[in-house]
């Protein structure tokens, strides 16, 4: 059976297992359910009870403050379309900016393997270099560490970042209302087929490349033309859009329905997504942002999102509805109707 068909009863048992397994990281259920068991009992406050992507620190002299954390094990480190240096500033500097933040500064952490090319570490830096100046932020603060050869698989990355978040900028589940719209910035699903391909097909000639890149130029460009119209977003990383439309739904408690002949997808990427077995709608992105709005300002935000290159390829996918049931649901291309569910574990270990 193929991950993209697979059902939740089918995965084994594991929200109960006294060890990790890879799937626990991969963002989907069963990451919800270690953190429940085993991280929130006992760290839970509330700032981190929120669990959104950036955390926003309570009001200091009139002056909130966002702060973002965020680990980078991809494997191959480089991949068509980007690299781990590129992913690691994009993918924090998006946290910071679909919770309203500003992005300030980041902190760098590198977990070097013994062996690793100096070339290749000097490449990387270089791209955390350009991809920082892209976004107008730089790196203050960081941390290097080595281990013995073999126990990094080259590289692993960590990048906190701060930023602030402009008086009464508010975005979240609980600012969502009924007859909102869902608009998604361009076609999904391409930076985990990318490195999967990469990864597990090398000798497979595809045009399908990562999209990532820093988000917070666009995201601006949305608060300042919607402003209190905007009520939320996220990027869709691990988990996919699936995984974000089934968080927007339990989170707020409202039914939520997406369309799916309107949710765009590459033909080049649905290929892909056919040979590996995987659904586009469950597969991460890093270089889209997924948003709700009000529905008088659904055009001119969709508008404002094709005026920049990062959202030339925006449309509306679907809106929130009264029902307070908590529950996605696709609208499919031949008619019918599914519950969108959070996928269970991970299709793609290692693709950030």
């Amino acid at each position: 059976m193929s991950a993209a068909s697979a059902d939740v009863s089918d995965a084994p048992d594991l929200t109960r297992s006294r060890r990790i397994v890879l799937a626990h990281g991969g963002g989907g259920q069963l990451t919800d359910d270690l953190l429940e068991a085993s991280v929130m009992p006992r760290l839970g406050n509330d700032v981190l009870n929120d669990l959104l992507d950036a955390a926003i620190l309570p009001s200091v002299e009139g002056h909130r403050l966002a702060m973002s954390i965020d680990g980078y094990v991809v494997q191959p480190w480089r991949f068509p379309g980007g690299d781990i240096g590129q992913l690691a500033v994009s993918g924090t500097v998006n946290d910071l900016s679909v919770s309203g933040a500003v992005p300030a500064g980041l902190a760098l952490g590198l977990i070097l393997s013994e062996g690793l090319a100096t070339s290749d570490l000097e490449a990387i830096m270089d791209s955390i270099a350009q991809t920082a100046r892209h976004a107008g932020i730089h790196v203050v603060t960081g941390d290097t560490k080595v281990v013995g050869r073999g126990q990094a698989d080259g590289i692993y990355i960590t990048t906190a970042g701060v930023g602030h978040v402009p008086p009464g900028r508010a975005l979240g589940p609980d600012q969502v209302r009924p007859d909102d719209v869902l608009v998604v910035s361009g076609p999904i699903g391409e930076h985990g087929l990318a490195v999967m391909l990469a990864r597990e097909m090398p000798e497979v000639q595809s045009v399908v490349r990562s999209d990532v890149a820093p988000l917070n130029g666009l995201i601006e460009r949305m608060l300042e033309t919607t402003g209190d119209a905007l009520a939320f977003m996220r990027d869709p990383t691990r988990s996919g859009l699936a995984g974000v439309a089934a968080d927007l739904a339990r989170q707020s408690g409202f039914h939520v329905t997406l369309d799916e002949t309107a949710i765009p997808v590459r033909p080049e990427a649905r290929h892909a997504a056919d040979m590996l077995g995987l659904d586009p709608l469950e597969v991460a992105n890093e270089g889209k942002v997924v948003a709700v709005a009000r529905p008088e300002a659904a055009q001119d935000l969709v508008d404002a999102m094709r005026s920049h290159p990062d959202g030339s390829g925006a449309v509306v996918i679907g809106r929130v509805e009264p029902e307070r049931d908590g529950i996605c649901e696709l609208h499919t291309t031949i008619g019918g109707r599914r519950v969108l569910q959070k996928p269970y574990g991970e299709q793609l270990p290692r693709i950030c």
